[in-house]
């Protein structure tokens, strides 16, 4: 017999080990999110004849969208099966489930960050469709910038929030609330200089977000700032972030990242698809 249920406390050792062997996180950063985010209605489970086989995590989020409002949007995260219970429909089965609770709950979108094209079909089969785009950019080797530099100023998740609301503003969005960059906090702090950062541009705030790759090295997973800005930002970044590895992500871009599924049928109808949104700090 399959149900889906949400989890509870004690099913936080088996989440662990699915996580784990899903996607091969350390205990570091599986310990984040326990320490940040977890409440056991943000974690849907499938169980299979009593044994949990599935386990899907959301973000409560807003979609921010020009012209129309905002409204909740759950985000989801860290899908993963059994390898040994894997083909058999579970993970699918699991997100029809939650569709129901969101259904229930009032929450009329859900987006997810495939992390690599095949499961980019997989969510397109499951009701999902390109909507979100970004930019990932090389940032071209220079010449040191003379002079004093600015301030790359650590901030906390509700500055960093507001700020990113503002240099948002007027764009098709996911907001995302203090919380929920707490987590992506922590996650940053698991590498040397990782952070959530302000500077002060030309033109204002510019803010970003650092987080460590595989190798060490930081990529800039957020950069907003006025786009007159960006060369300016960009040539001083390798002396205010040494650990950098000159790649950056923007708004201004056209790689597919995220997708989108409307749970209302007159809202899937209404939804012009050929716009698209950013979403940003996705956990991919």
């Amino acid at each position: 017999m399959i149900q889906t249920r949400l989890s509870t406390p004690g099913d936080i050792p088996r989440q662990r080990e699915l996580w784990q062997r899903s996607f091969g996180d350390d205990g570091a950063y599986v310990d984040n999110f326990y320490r940040t985010y977890y409440k056991p209605e943000r974690v849907f489970l499938l169980e299979e004849d009593g044994v949990v086989q599935t386990m899907l995590a959301w973000f409560d989020t807003t979609f921010s969208i020009p012209g129309e409002g905002i409204c909740r949007a759950a985000y989801l995260y860290a899908l993963g099966t059994q390898p040994e219970a894997r083909g058999r429909g579970l993970a699918g089965a699991l997100l029809a489930g939650a569709d129901r609770f969101f259904r229930d709950w009032g929450i009329p979108a859900v987006t997810t960050v495939p992390a690599e094209p095949s499961l980019h079909r997989f969510f397109g089969r499951n009701g999902f469709r390109e909507c979100f785009v970004h930019g990932q950019f090389q940032a071209a080797a220079g010449i040191p910038v003379p002079g004093e530099l600015p301030q790359l100023e650590p901030v906390p998740p509700e500055v960093y929030a507001g700020l990113r609301e503002a240099r948002l503003a007027g764009t098709a969005h996911i907001a995302l609330s203090p919380e929920v960059i707490a987590y992506q906090a922590g996650g940053c702090a698991l590498t040397p200089g990782g952070g959530l950062y302000a500077l002060e541009a030309p033109h204002g705030a510019a803010v970003l977000c650092a987080e460590g790759m595989v190798d060490g090295r930081l990529l800039v997973k957020e950069l907003l700032c006025d786009p007159s800005d960006l060369d300016w930002v960009l040539e001083r970044l390798p002396g205010l972030l040494p650990g950098w590895s000159g790649l950056y992500r923007t708004p201004w871009g056209a790689e597919p990242f995220g997708m989108l599924k409307w749970l209302s049928p007159e809202r899937e109808a209404a939804w012009d698809w050929s716009s698209r949104a950013y979403l940003g700090l996705a956990f991919d």
